[in-house]
């Protein structure tokens, strides 16, 4: 199964949900297929593992990355680029938004309330169920209601990202992709897709899942680690 999603994407979620790393292998995977990507990087509230980090392979590879002014690139500061705006205005390619995480960081989509409006999109909460807060499905509706609550924006479908870093296993896997399916029938939310690492690719029994596989090569990484090519 392939992943179906074009137009505007926008990628949220609790605070360690993997939500940047959704956003940039999505970027990849959809600019892989032929599809023109814009990826808007709003993730004004963590100062680190943003989607800026990976912005030179991004762009390597053809795909816009949309950044706050150079003199910021390093600031924790709310500085939205007006380029989203107009991205967004355009509907000219697949525009992806990495949304910060938590309520918190979703009072930024609420300032771009009114450019969405009649415009179809999708928001998508990325799940981890082995991070604090979302490890059960009631959490999960939480931090769903919260985030719709602060952005002014409805959740349309699910991401399972089930993962431990460097420690994931395949049985990770396959009970992430359990949870998530449960969060989706529980919600009323699509599960969009689940993800699996590069590194475990070949041992997933990817048919056990009733929903696409997009693979994760890591690229937030510790400074000692290095990321893994995107080519």
């Amino acid at each position: 199964m392939k992943i179906d999603l074009d137009g505007i994407v926008i990628i949220t979620g609790n605070y360690g949900s993997g939500k940047t790393e959704v956003s940039v292998n999505l970027a990849v995977e959809r600019n892989s297929g032929g599809t023109e990507v814009r990826l808007a990087d709003l993730d004004l509230v963590n100062p680190y593992f943003r989607t800026r980090e990976a912005r030179h392979q991004l762009r390597n590879l053809g795909i816009e990355v949309i950044l706050p002014p150079e003199q910021y690139m390093t600031a924790d500061l709310p500085i939205l680029a007006p380029q989203v705006a107009g991205a967004i205005r355009e509907q000219t390619a697949m525009v992806i938004l990495d949304m910060g995480g938590d309520d918190v960081g979703a009072t930024v989509l609420a300032t771009l309330a009114d450019r969405l409006q009649g415009i179809s999109f999708k928001m998508l909460q990325v799940v981890n169920p082995f991070r604090p807060f979302t490890e059960t499905v009631e959490g999960c509706l939480k931090i769903k209601s919260e985030i719709e609550a602060a952005s002014k924006v409805e959740m349309t479908g699910i991401v399972g990202n089930a993962n431990l870093i460097d420690e994931t296993q395949t049985g990770h896997i396959y009970d992430g992709y359990e949870f998530a399916a449960e969060f989706a029938r529980q919600s009323g939310l699509k599960l969009e897709f689940v993800t699996v690492p590069e590194i475990l690719k070949a041992d997933v029994d990817t048919g056990r899942f009733e929903c696409p596989v997009l693979t994760i090569k890591r690229q937030l990484v510790p400074p000692w680690k290095p990321a893994v090519s995107l080519t």
